[in-house]
């Protein structure tokens, strides 16, 4: 494998990648494969954090849409991608990898609380770093979390790994119409 001119990458892990072919939850398999993929690059001298999602447990916004508050519906979402991160951080541990989970919205009892400082520190000791709970406010994606967490950690690199192939104009599981994009500037997304 060529070696890349970054030293920290940020890695946003979705939900739905840790469910595997599942209609929900957690399979094994899948979260072997990510975190295999995970260690192969840690192992090449890589600083890593990662951000996680929450749709395989809980979609926010669809349950939004039926009777459930905004709200409360987000704070739930925030909720799963912190049982996706203690499934990730398991699953690298057991493997010999030195993680710290830190979450935006405060758990203690489970993980540290997100503090940039920290979270910096301890890439530096080499450690990996799984964000939880997304950016901690409603109406906000962990794709924005992760763009967030990347430019505060000073990281070279965001990485997304989903169950799509690239970037579409709509998505494209809903829309047999979207296009897909080969290259796409800075410019084309803004406009």
């Amino acid at each position: 494998m060529t070696k890349l001119n970054y030293k920290r990458i940020l890695f946003k892990v979705s939900g739905e990648a840790m469910m595997g072919d599942k209609d929900f939850g957690h399979d094994p398999n899948a979260i072997d494969i990510i975190c295999r993929q995970i260690i192969n690059v840690y192992n090449q001298g890589y600083e890593i954090c990662l951000v996680v999602g929450g749709g395989n447990i809980f979609r926010g916004v669809s349950a939004q849409g039926s009777t459930m508050e905004r709200v409360s519906a987000d704070y739930m979402g925030m909720l799963a991608t912190c049982i996706n991160a203690l499934a990730l951080q398991n699953a690298l541990e057991i493997r010999g990898i030195q993680t710290r989970m830190q979450s935006a919205i405060p758990i203690d009892t489970i993980c540290e609380r997100y503090v940039k400082r920290k979270a910096v520190r301890h890439l530096e000791k080499k450690r990996i770093v799984i964000f939880a709970s997304g950016t901690g406010n409603p109406f906000f994606t962990t794709d924005t979390a992760s763009v967030l967490r990347a430019v505060e950690t000073n990281c070279d690199v965001i990485l997304k790994g989903t169950q799509v192939d690239g970037v579409y104009s709509a998505d494209p599981k809903k829309d047999k119409n979207a296009t897909f994009f080969y290259i796409l500037s800075h410019k084309q997304v803004i406009n």
